[in-house]
């Protein structure tokens, strides 16, 4: 049996700002569209939520 978060050494707040420094500049050129996409997503969750299922219902209150 492996410990608990045996993949994660004790990182302090100085290398996470260092690994999250490497990920910009990894990702940063993609990171506006998968924000927007995640934006997106989560407004298609919301009003999946407050719809009732029915395309030919009344709108549900909000």
């Amino acid at each position: 049996m492996m410990p608990q978060g045996f993949f994660l050494p004790n990182l302090g707040p100085m290398e996470l700002v260092i690994v999250a420094g490497i990920c910009l500049l990894f990702f940063g050129n993609r990171l506006p569209s998968v924000m927007r996409s995640l934006g997106q997503g989560v407004t298609e969750f919301k009003k999946g939520m407050r719809d009732d299922g029915d395309p030919n219902g009344p709108p549900a209150i909000p």
